[in-house]
């Protein structure tokens, strides 16, 4: 619910000005010292003392909507509600950025309704260490065994509390036919030049023909959750437990995995900042934790599947028309190409041996 008490014929003030009330100490009295702040592809993240305040941006992409004042609101609650499950010490509360006579406040939920405008709202969190976050213990090279099991023991304890979702087979497979359309259609841009582009696309693609069985077979035997939907080292922060933070609010459908798939991801991750030894850990500590062994086959096209998108995901910001880091992505982009092939590679060996076996063959 959006609270405002105010005539609403005062002019809304624009982003820019919201962004340099953020960005000032003055408008955080508990800070003592300069405000950092960060922007993401979808929001902007202010570092104020021992608090982060997370301000999404007003855009709309075919895979979220936030240009409305409602909407940034709704989301800005799912990721309270969401990001309770992983990280229910991290996420404290919402604060509304009001607008009255000129000035801008900034209000905590609990003490509205307040005499002022609501022009945005903005999500409240504690700080992480950021030596602590896992991309940078990877960096560090300062993981151990004992931060990876307690990472296995949070993950396992999530996916036997979240619900499952009810997904018909075909519908679960035709989500990933679709993000590979999604990826080719970005990937084969002329302007784009990647190498083995096309062999990997296609090999993705007479994959999943190849093994929808796999993917039918979980989404039928009830293996599909509500999870985290982004389940990268740059959102687990190894306190003690671990929290994950960053759920994906914004999109239900894409936040309803396998928890393979999710687990396959975050394997991946950690090798592409240098860690490969964590990735089959995590993968087997869950499945002993969960009593569910998926297959290397299956395993091997979430892989695959997961590099696609990724690959796709860098190129795309490369679309926007003010890209942030433009010599970053396509490279980034070539080494997720690199790992998908690696990974269809291994798909075929598991399925070669899958059928020797099947078949009696030594």
């Amino acid at each position: 619910m959006t609270h405002s008490s105010t005539p609403q014929d005062e002019p809304a003030p624009g982003i820019e000005a919201k962004l340099r009330f953020l960005q000032s100490p003055a408008s955080h009295p508990e800070c003592k010292g300069e405000v950092s702040w960060v922007e993401t592809h979808m929001s902007w993240l202010f570092f104020v003392g021992e608090h982060v305040l997370k301000l999404k941006k007003p855009v709309r992409y075919p895979f979220l909507d936030f240009s409305t004042l409602a909407a940034r609101e709704f989301y800005c609650r799912e990721e309270l509600r969401l990001n309770s499950r992983l990280a229910p010490d991290v996420y404290l509360g919402l604060l509304a950025l009001q607008y009255r006579d000129g000035s801008f406040a900034l209000v905590p939920q609990a003490r509205l309704p307040r005499a002022g405008q609501t022009v945005d709202w903005l999500v409240l969190m504690r700080r992480l260490p950021e030596r602590r976050m896992l991309h940078r213990s990877i960096a560090d090279g300062c993981v151990g065994s004992a931060d990876v099991a307690a990472l296995v023991s949070v993950l396992a304890a999530f996916y036997r509390l979240v619900p499952a979702v009810e997904v018909s087979p075909a519908d679960y497979v035709a989500r990933f036919q679709r993000e590979l359309a999604a990826s080719r259609e970005v990937l084969l841009r002329p302007q784009f030049q990647l190498h083995d582009v096309t062999p990997a696309l296609d090999r993705l693609d007479l994959a999943l023909s190849r093994h929808a069985d796999l993917l039918e077979e979980r989404a039928a035997q009830g293996h599909i959750v509500d999870g985290h939907g982004d389940l990268r080292p740059d959102h687990v922060c190894l306190l003690q437990p671990p929290v994950v933070i960053d759920c994906l609010e914004f999109n239900a459908p894409l936040r309803q995995v396998d928890p393979f798939d999710e687990l396959a991801f975050l394997a991946l991750e950690c090798e592409m900042a240098g860690a490969a030894w964590i990735g089959p850990r995590l993968i087997a500590g869950c499945a002993a934790a969960l009593g569910d062994t998926p297959c290397a086959a299956l395993l091997q096209l979430h892989t695959a599947h997961r590099a696609v998108l990724r690959a796709r995901l860098a190129m795309a910001h490369l679309l926007d028309p003010q890209p942030r880091t433009p010599p970053k992505w396509a490279p980034l982009a070539q080494r997720y190409v690199e790992r998908a092939l690696v990974a269809l590679d291994a798909l075929d060996q598991a399925t070669a041996i899958s059928g020797s076996t099947s078949h009696g063959s030594p």
